[in-house]
């Protein structure tokens, strides 16, 4: 008799990356730097980070994102998603202060409100549900361009002093960290442009591992401050509880207000798909930079979001796959062989 070995569904993904970071969170509980110790690796993470924005901005074609404003009213749509309504529906949550939610929980709750979209998941889950896959590329490009520069504004009026405020020392930290190497990438990306393409594979790793020094950065200076007595495992779950409801929330309003808007089902699921999620790549490194020694609490939220956005898209991908294939689509690529890290 042959023994059944016990597998997640497929449709049910759990990102191995995610895990990984896991692994940082309790390598940080368990061995955090101090002192001279960590002046280095926080000075190690603040030169990721700018490395991170610098690939960003020489891997991202701003003519792709440019030529996809002709389909201006689905690119405004994606955007009022991701920077408008999530961020009123953060701002709604206010109310579950203290009672559901800390101070502290709560600031990370609405940072991950304003970061931007993703760009590989939206793809590859619209794909897979048989919809407008260039316009998810084209919207994901473009939510992440526009995040650039909006993010950290949105995160000073809204967040004020825990983000920093508008303070010249966390502006001149924004623009130094952010602004300048995404810029650089973009006014070099003439010229770099075809080493990248050649070497994905190794870039790849190159922009896990600085986010993952970044997390291990952050939370071990939480460690240290104490971020395990402030974050109890009730307020844990209330916290994942909280963000099903936003979720779910912003998957309803996206595609059922995308077909009060006169959306065709194609451009319903690209709007969806790159107008509900969040992108942990963008936003590890700007909370980074934004919260500095709160970081650790900023990211916790996101980090929760990340993992249940690609569980419950996967479903929904697949249920739309199914209902495509049912009026004679063509078949879709399954979710093992999209990448859905983003």
């Amino acid at each position: 008799m042959s023994r059944r070995t016990l597998q997640l569904p497929s449709w049910l993904p759990f990102d191995p990356y995610v895990l990984t970071l896991i692994g940082t969170v309790v390598l940080a509980t368990l061995l955090p730097t101090s002192g001279t110790a960590a002046d280095a690796v926080g000075g190690v993470s603040a030169g990721a980070v700018a490395l991170l924005f610098f690939l960003y901005g020489a891997r991202l074609s701003t003519r792709e994102a440019l030529d996809g404003l002709r389909h201006w009213r689905l690119h405004l749509t994606v955007l009022a998603c991701t920077f408008a309504l999530f961020p009123l529906l953060g701002l709604a949550a206010g109310g579950l202060v203290p009672y559901v939610l800390t101070p502290q929980l709560y600031g990370g709750l609405l940072f991950l409100c304003l970061v931007p979209s993703t760009v590989q998941s939206s793809i590859a889950f619209t794909s897979i549900a048989r919809g407008n896959v260039p316009a998810a590329i084209c919207a994901g490009s473009f939510s992440s361009l526009v995040g650039i520069f909006l993010t950290p504004l949105l995160a000073a009026l809204l967040i004020g002093g825990g983000a920093g405020g508008f303070s010249a020392d966390s502006l001149l930290k924004i623009v130094l960290q952010l602004l300048v190497p995404f810029v650089a990438g973009q006014l070099l990306r003439r010229w770099v442009g075809g080493f990248l393409v050649r070497h994905k594979k190794a870039l790849g790793y190159v922009d896990r591992g600085s986010i993952l020094l970044v997390v291990y950065t952050a939370f071990s200076q939480g460690v240290t401050e104490g971020i395990w007595h402030q974050v109890s495992p009730g307020r844990l779950g209330a916290l994942v509880g909280v963000e099903a409801v936003l979720l779910a929330a912003m998957l309803a309003l996206s595609w059922y207000g995308a077909k009060r808007l006169g959306f065709g089902r194609a451009d319903r699921i690209a709007i969806q798909f790159a107008g509900s999620k969040k992108s942990l790549a963008a936003g590890l490194p700007m909370a980074s930079v934004l919260f500095g020694a709160e970081a650790s609490l900023a990211v916790l939220p996101l980090m929760v979001f990340h993992q249940m956005q690609l569980m419950v898209c996967a479903v929904i991908a697949k249920r739309r796959s199914r209902d495509a294939a049912g009026e004679g689509a063509e078949a879709a690529p399954s979710v093992s062989s999209v990448p859905v890290a983003g």
